[in-house]
C-alpha cells in the first residue's frame, strides 16, 4: 500500500487529525462533487530542506452532499502519496453548494519518513469525505515539483587586495538529504560566480565553475574594482536554486 496523508483539518476553531485512505485519483471516485480553481504554491516548485516547510493551496468545491474535510494533496505511482500535514480553512461560501477553501500543506523530513527519491514531479488530487460514508477523489491534471533545498557558501580573498592582483574565490554547494536530516556535498554542479561593483545593485555573471566531487568550488579572478562576490546555482528538476551571501572585497 502506498503512503497516505496525515491530515490536520481546522474547521470552526476545532482541529481533527486522521489518516486519509482514499483510492487512486482517476476522475470522480463516487461522483457528486466538482473541484475547480485548484492552485498549489502558486504554480511554483515546493522546496524542502531538512526541517518543516509549508506551501499554500486553494480550491473551490461544488456539491450538494453533506461533506467533511475537503483537501487537495500530492500523489504519484498509483496510491503513493507524499506525507504531509494539511490545515484547511472553513468554507468561504460563494453561493449555495459552492465553497472556496484555503489550505496549507506542511512537509517535514524530520517528522515523516521522506526519501530522497521522492524529489521530483507529483500530481495533484482533490478529495472530500461525505458524512455518513463515502466520498469523492479527483485527479486535477496538475503537476507540482517537490525539490530538495540547496545551499551555497562563499569566501573571496585576500581582503583587501591590490588592483591587478589575483582574488581567489572559494565556496561549497550542498543539498538537503531528507534521509539523514543533514546537508551533504553536491558534486558536479555548474555554479555561476557573480560580481556586483560597489555602488551598484545588480550582479553580473563572471565565470561558470563546476563543483568537485565534494561540492567544493574554487576559481581565480583579477582584482579590478571594489565590490561583492557571490555564487549562484540555478537548481534542477529535483533540487532548488540557491545563492550564497556576498563577500565584499576592497580593491586598493
Amino acid at each position: 500500500m502506498g503512503k497516505h496523508v496525515w491530515r490536520v483539518v481546522v474547521a470552526g476553531g476545532a482541529a481533527a487529525a486522521f489518516t486519509a485512505v482514499a483510492a487512486v485519483p482517476a476522475g470522480a471516485a463516487e461522483g457528486g462533487v466538482s473541484f475547480s480553481r485548484v492552485q498549489v504554491n502558486g504554480g511554483k516548485p515546493i522546496v524542502i530542506g531538512v526541517g518543516e516547510a509549508s506551501a499554500p493551496a486553494s480550491f473551490r468545491m461544488t456539491t450538494t452532499h453533506k461533506w467533511k474535510s475537503p483537501a487537495v494533496f500530492l500523489y504519484r505511482k498509483g496510491a503513493d502519496r507524499l506525507w504531509h500535514a494539511i490545515e484547511t480553512s472553513d468554507c468561504v461560501k460563494v453561493k449555495s453548494g459552492v465553497c472556496d477553501f484555503n489550505e496549507t500543506m506542511y512537509f517535514d523530513p524530520s517528522v515523516w519518513d521522506m526519501r530522497n527519491g521522492e524529489a521530483g514531479a507529483w500530481k495533484v488530487g482533490a478529495e472530500v469525505y461525505f458524512k455518513g460514508g463515502g466520498g469523492d477523489v479527483d485527479d486535477k491534471g496538475l503537476t507540482v515539483h517537490v525539490k530538495r533545498n540547496s545551499r551555497l557558501t562563499v569566501n573571496a580573498s585576500p581582503e583587501p587586495v591590490a588592483q591587478g592582483r589575483t582574488i581567489t574565490v572559494t565556496g561549497k554547494v550542498t543539498r538537503a538529504n531528507w534521509e539523514t536530516g543533514k546537508y551533504g556535498s553536491y558534486g558536479g554542479r555548474l555554479v555561476r560566480l557573480q560580481f556586483k561593483p560597489a555602488g551598484t545593485t545588480s550582479y553580473t555573471t563572471v565565470k561558470k565553475v563546476y563543483s568537485n566531487g565534494s561540492g567544493n568550488l574554487k576559481t581565480t579572478v583579477k582584482a579590478s574594482k571594489t565590490g561583492t562576490w557571490r555564487w549562484l546555482y540555478n537548481g534542477n528538476t529535483t533540487t532548488g536554486p540557491s545563492k550564497s551571501s556576498g563577500d565584499h572585497v576592497v580593491v586598493k
